[in-house]
């Protein structure tokens, strides 16, 4: 058990906050991609997910003109738009909220998923796919407990403690994070 995943699971535990996963890599090696895969195959399984995805801008979560817009820009701190289907919360802010403020936003769940942020101390999956031609994070971030990848690790190996996945066996990338998520219910 890496330091990673006794932090999250003890944050998650003292606060009941469900354990949360980070799935990281380059831009264009196929995070979104294997969770649009991922998430179907969880839900069917039973399992609830929440995902956290970061930007590194700005976003524009609203239509400008509509009226919950225009709300937000005459100065409302927050904005709830509601409908029969879903909903949505718009807030203000002036820095990024920390990963606890982002989880108490949350319904209760079973997995959060966090696409991005790949500096936070939290277990992660890392994607890699060698044609992206960025180095790995692996072999120097100890948060990282499995590699999905696309290729045969490399000649020099795995380090101990970090799985290799088949980034293109998502039934099998899903036995993982149950049996991942296994383990952090046990504690």
């Amino acid at each position: 058990m890496g330091m990673a995943e006794d932090n999250a699971a003890s944050v998650a535990a003292a606060q009941r906050l469900p354990p949360v996963l980070g799935m990281v890599g380059w831009s264009g090696s196929g995070k979104t991609t294997l969770l649009e895969q991922l998430l179907p195959v969880l839900r069917a399984r039973g399992v609830s997910v929440s995902v956290i995805k970061h930007s590194h801008h700005d976003i524009v979560l609203d239509v400008p003109g509509k009226d919950s817009d225009r709300h937000r820009r005459a100065g409302a701190q927050e904005v709830m738009v509601v409908s029969p289907q879903r909903w949505g919360l718009f807030a203000e802010t002036t820095e990024m909220p920390t990963l606890e403020q982002q989880l108490q936003r949350l319904a209760p769940v079973d997995l959060v998923l966090v696409e991005g942020q790949k500096q936070l101390a939290i277990p992660k999956i890392e994607i890699v796919r060698p044609a992206v031609g960025a180095l790995p994070r692996y072999p120097a971030d100890c948060h990282i407990i499995a590699v999905a990848s696309d290729a045969a690790p490399a000649a020099e190996g795995v380090p101990p403690g970090i799985a290799w996945l088949d980034l293109n066996d998502v039934p099998g990338v899903a036995d993982f994070l149950q049996q991942w998520l296994q383990r952090q219910q046990q504690k």
